[in-house]
C-alpha cells in the first residue's frame, strides 16, 4: 500500500505523519525544539536541527512502509543564509517575531521610494516579516558573513535541496520575501532584489505541489528517487489541510502564534496586513499573524508552574468571561499584524492580590480572542469577505480556547475531523502527486464552535478597553523596550 510522509519543521517542535491514499493517519511523530533569542528581539535556529530532526521524523515513520512521495513545509519566511555548496553560515532568522531590522526597515523604506511604493509592488510593507531587511542586517552587521552568503533557504525548501539537491522555494514563501517579489507580476524583482542582495543566486520558484526533484539517495527509509513537493511556508500548507483556500474562508492557526490567511479573489493591499500570492496557482491572500498565542500560554504554564495544561484550562474554564477583572495585551514578542509594531510590549491590568492562576490564563486565552477580532477587522477594513472560518492546530484540541475566540469575535469556527495541521498539509500535498482525491474526502468538518450571543456584550465592552490599551501604554512600552535594548 502506498504511503505519503508529511514533515513540518515549527517554531517550537517539528511533526511529522504518515498516511494513505485515503489520508487515513497510518503514524505521526513530534521533535520538540526551542528556538534560540541571543539579544532581545533576535530568535533564531540551527537550520541543521531542521535537516536531524526530519531524519529523525522520517527513520520512526517510514519503518516498513511503502514511500510514494514526500511534503514539507515550515514556519516562515525566514532566512538561512548557505555558500554556494548549501553549507549554513549562521542560524537561521526566524519570521516576525525576530524584529532586529528595525533600522534597516527604515533604511530600504526610504531608498525603495517609500512604504506606498513597496505596497503597491509587493502587497505589504516592510515589517518585522519582511526577508529584505533582514539580509540587509546581516550585510551591515555580520559583514564576513554576508561575503561568503550565496543561497536563500528557509525550512521547507532546505529540506527539499538537502533530499533532492533543487534549489527552488515556492512562489507563497518567495511572495514574503518582501521586497524581492512582484506579486503582480508573479516572479522576482531582480532591481530590488539585486540592490538588496546582489550576490545571492535567487531560487528557481514552483508551486507548492509542484514537485522539487526526487531524492538522491536513500534516506532514513525513503528510497532514493522518490518526489519530493516544494512545499511551502507551514500556515498556508494548514490551510490547505482544511481545506481553507477558497475566497471567502478564513484559516485561524492556533500554534506558537495565531495565524490568519483569508482568501480573496483578488489581489488586495493594506499597510496593516500582508498581501500574497496563494499556495496554488491564481489564488491570492491577505494574511496576519500575531507575535504569540501559544508562545504567551507556554510562558505562563512555566511562569506559574502549573503541572499541565488540562489544570490550568480547568481553572480558566472556573474563573469565567472577563478573567475576574483583568486585560492583557499579548504583546509579549511585540506585535505583528495589524499594529506592526516590534516594540508593542505586554501589559496585564487589573492585577489584585485575589486574582489566581486561573484568572491569568483566562485572560491570556481571551488576549489572543481580541487581537483575533482586532486581525479580522483590519481584513474587512481591507476588502477580505469572510464567510467561513475553519480552525487548526494544536490550539484546538481543548475546547475552550476556540469557543472563547468564538465569543469575542462573534464567528463561527468549523473544526475538521484532522487538526494535525501542517504536516498533513504536507502529506496531502505529496499525495498530489500520484491520487486525484480532494481533501474534504481526506478530512471532512467534524464540528463547529458556535458563539454564544448572551456574552457578545460584555466581549464588546472588553474589545474597547483593549482598543484603548494599547494606545494609552505605548510610549511607555516603546520606552521600556529601548531601555531593554540598551541594558543587554
Amino acid at each position: 500500500m502506498k504511503s505519503f510522509l508529511g514533515v513540518d519543521i515549527g517554531t517550537s517542535s517539528s511533526k511529522g505523519v504518515l498516511v494513505d491514499e485515503t489520508g487515513r493517519l497510518l503514524a505521526s511523530a513530534v521533535r520538540e525544539h526551542e528556538v534560540s533569542r541571543p539579544r532581545p528581539g533576535h530568535v533564531e535556529m540551527d537550520g541543521e536541527l531542521w535537516w536531524i530532526e526530519f531524519r529523525e521524523l522520517a527513520a520512526e515513520l517510514t519503518a516498513g512502509a511503502e514511500i510514494a512521495a514526500v511534503g514539507v513545509s515550515g514556519m516562515g519566511p525566514c532566512v538561512l543564509l548557505t555558500d554556494e555548496d548549501g553549507l549554513p553560515l549562521r542560524p537561521a532568522i526566524l519570521y516576525g517575531v525576530d524584529t532586529r531590522a528595525a533600522t534597516q526597515i527604515e533604511d530600504l523604506t526610504a531608498e525603495l521610494g517609500g512604504p506606498e511604493a513597496i505596497l503597491d509592488r509587493c502587497g505589504s510593507v516592510l515589517s518585522s516579516q519582511a526577508v529584505g531587511p533582514k539580509l540587509r542586517w546581516v550585510a551591515e552587521n555580520e559583514p564576513a558573513t554576508w561575503s561568503r552568503a550565496r543561497r536563500l533557504f528557509m525550512p521547507a525548501s532546505w529540506l527539499a535541496y538537502r533530499l533532492t539537491g533543487a534549489y527552488t522555494l515556492d512562489y507563497h514563501s518567495a511572495s514574503q520575501c518582501t521586497p524581492m517579489f512582484d506579486i503582480r507580476a508573479v516572479d522576482w524583482h531582480r532591481p530590488w532584489a539585486g540592490h538588496i542582495a546582489p550576490q545571492l543566486e535567487l531560487p528557481a520558484l514552483a508551486w507548492s505541489d509542484e514537485i522539487a526533484g526526487t531524492t538522491r539517495e536513500p534516506v532514513a527509509g525513503i528510497p532514493a528517487g522518490t518526489p519530493v513537493i516544494t512545499g511551502s511556508i507551514d500556515a498556508w500548507t494548514e490551510a490547505v489541510s482544511v481545506d481553507a483556500q477558497n475566497p471567502g474562508d478564513l484559516m485561524l492557526m492556533y500554534g506558537t502564534t495565531m495565524f490568519l490567511i483569508a482568501t480573496v479573489e483578488r489581489p488586495l493591499r493594506t499597510p496593516s496586513m500582508w498581501g500574497t500570492v496563494g499556495a496554488f496557482r491564481g489564488s491570492h491572500n491577505l494574511a496576519g499573524g500575531m507575535a504569540t498565542s501559544g508562545a504567551l500560554t507556554t510562558w505562563l504554564r512555566d511562569l506559574v508552574g502549573a503541572p499541565d495544561y488540562a489544570t490550568l484550562l480547568a481553572e480558566a474554564e472556573e474563573s469565567g468571561p472577563g478573567a475576574h477583572g483583568l486585560l492583557v495585551l499579548p504583546y509579549f514578542a511585540g506585535e505583528r499584524t495589524p499594529l506592526q509594531d516590534p516594540d508593542a510590549r505586554g501589559v496585564i491590568a487589573g492585577l489584585t492580590l485575589s486574582h489566581t492562576r486561573g484568572d491569568l490564563y483566562r485572560a491570556a486565552l481571551e488576549a489572543t480572542a481580541l487581537g483575533v477580532r482586532h486581525n479580522v477587522e483590519a481584513l474587512h477594513a481591507a476588502g477580505a469577505h469572510v464567510e467561513r472560518v475553519v480552525a487548526v492546530g494544536g490550539g484546538t484540541r481543548g475546547e475552550l480556547w476556540t469557543r472563547i475566540v468564538s465569543d469575542v469575535t462573534g464567528l463561527p469556527q468549523i473544526i475538521p475531523a484532522t487538526t494535525i495541521g501542517a504536516a498533513y498539509g504536507a502529506a496531502y500535498l505529496a499525495a498530489r502527486t500520484t491520487v486525484s482525491a480532494a481533501i474534504t474526502d481526506w478530512n471532512p468538518p467534524a464540528r463547529t464552535i458556535t458563539p454564544d450571543p448572551a456574552l457578545r456584550s460584555g466581549y464588546d465592552e472588553l474589545y474597547a478597553l483593549y482598543r484603548e490599551l494599547y494606545p494609552a501604554t505605548r510610549t511607555i512600552a516603546h520606552t521600556l523596550a529601548a531601555r531593554e535594548r540598551m541594558l543587554a
